[in-house]
């Protein structure tokens, strides 16, 4: 399996209070496996509150929808031994 390596990573965003926040991160190779999205070091799954997708095979989103104080941290996008952060 090719090594998939981050293209464009994440960028750093400010979001108001009740707002919608999308990060994307675009990777080398499309249908990347072993992708992980982290809010503070805690694993994100795809629920009413994080959209997680994928567009183009190659550009991972995540949606974090109607923000509050809580959600204020470091948002980690993971594939294999690659990270970006924001």
């Amino acid at each position: 399996e090719p090594d998939v390596t981050i293209v464009s990573g994440l960028r750093d965003t400010v979001v108001s209070e009740g707002d919608n926040v999308t990060f994307r991160c675009q990777v080398s190779h499309e249908n990347a496996r072993d992708v992980e999205w982290k809010l503070q070091d805690v694993a994100l799954q795809n629920n009413e509150m994080n959209e997680i997708s994928v567009e183009k095979g190659k550009i991972h989103t995540l949606t974090l929808r109607k923000v509050t104080e809580q959600d204020i941290g470091t948002v980690t996008f993971r594939v294999g031994p690659h990270t970006s952060t924001a």
